[in-house]
């Protein structure tokens, strides 16, 4: 899946924050037919929440200890410490806080303490806590045993990723290595500040869904941090490309050097904040996964369509490139000695 989105119109604390809009349903408050807490704790919880809407992590983390002071039988009460902890990338404290919470359960599978756990664990590389903390969320994880130190590997399939919601909000496509990481397949645009090949920590939720023409549905995750590195550079590249065969040629050049080409010229699309969280379509080819060109006003979606044929096409190309600066220029001068009547480049330029 090569395609990627650009977000216009985001929030000032981004879409990784917990504001009004996402937050609600996700503190826990009581549990249903369980003592309800005292008036104390749930007004220091409430105010807590409106404070992390607000980016005020301090005011809010001191609030929620005082709960977890007030009630510390609650599970709600380290369920709430631990997301206030996963907010702040505050990863042994999340951890901490999640252990403290899943001890108070009252079921055995299914609990969404279980999966926060399971995603600090996974921060941590603590591939033991990992599995036992989707297993007991009720996923099955195959291979290594419950203690081995082997890092999770679950191939969940594709999905789309929102790297840097903070910032420069771009939607890509990638690989879910397990529940909580996906490798970064698209070449992002320099803005994000990510390349091909990083591996990124997601949050549980989706925000958002991309369907396809074949009835596939994919969600969209929200990048909480960088996890693994990319050394692979991206480069720029604007190429004269007479057909979308030799654009087409390019990239499969690329794909069999075990690096990547992309015609952010064809796969980038606009869309607003609204949209980019709704479900939207993304077509489907044959074998491959394409997004539309779509430069839309934000808050109004324009047409979608696949990539441009023959008769609409323009030759030349803004081109990304991920591959090693020694292997690059060779590449580039490849693709065009096979076919030089139809095929330059010029003003090649890394980027990220």
């Amino acid at each position: 899946m090569d395609a990627k989105e650009k977000v216009s119109g985001g929030s000032k604390h981004g879409y990784g924050q917990p504001t009004a809009r996402n937050w609600q349903g996700i503190v826990r408050i009581f549990g249903k037919g369980r003592h309800r807490p005292s008036a104390s704790w749930r007004q220091a919880t409430d105010r807590a929440f409106t404070l992390i809407g607000d980016g005020r992590y301090e005011d809010a983390g001191a609030l929620l200890t005082r709960a977890a002071d007030l009630e510390p039988w609650l599970s709600e009460s380290w369920f709430n410490l631990a997301l206030l902890h996963k907010f702040r990338h505050d990863w042994e404290q999340a951890r901490a806080a999640g252990l403290r919470a899943v001890a108070l359960l009252d079921r055995d599978t299914g609990a969404p303490d279980w999966w926060n756990v399971g995603i600090a664990a996974t921060a941590l590389q603590d591939w033991p806590l990992a599995r036992r903390a989707w297993q007991a969320y009720g996923l099955r994880v195959p291979g290594a045993s419950h203690d081995s130190g082997e890092p999770v590997g679950m191939d969940l399939g594709s999905a789309a990723v929102r790297l840097s919601p903070e910032g420069e909000a771009e939607v890509v496509w990638g690989r879910r290595l397990d529940p909580a990481r996906i490798e970064v397949l698209s070449i992002p645009l320099p803005s994000s500040g990510r390349r091909w090949g990083e591996v990124v920590l997601h949050d549980g939720v989706p925000h958002g869904e991309r369907t396809t023409a074949a009835g596939h549905t994919y969600p969209v995750f929200d990048e909480i941090e960088l996890w693994a590195p990319s050394p692979v550079p991206t480069w720029v590249v604007l190429l004269e490309a007479a057909t979308e065969a030799d654009r087409d040629a390019l990239e499969q050049l690329a794909a069999d050097a075990g690096f990547a080409a992309e015609d952010w010229s064809s796969s980038v699309r606009l869309l607003c904040r609204m949209c980019s969280e709704s479900r939207m379509p993304s077509d489907e080819g044959d074998g491959e996964h394409l997004d539309p060109h779509d430069h839309s006003e934000p808050g109004h979606p324009g047409p979608l369509g696949h990539r441009t044929d023959g008769q609409l096409w323009v030759p030349e190309r803004e081109c990304g490139l991920a591959a090693p600066a020694s292997l690059v220029r060779g590449l580039l001068d490849g693709w065009v000695a096979d076919s030089p009547d139809s095929r330059d480049w010029r003003d090649l330029e890394e980027v990220c």
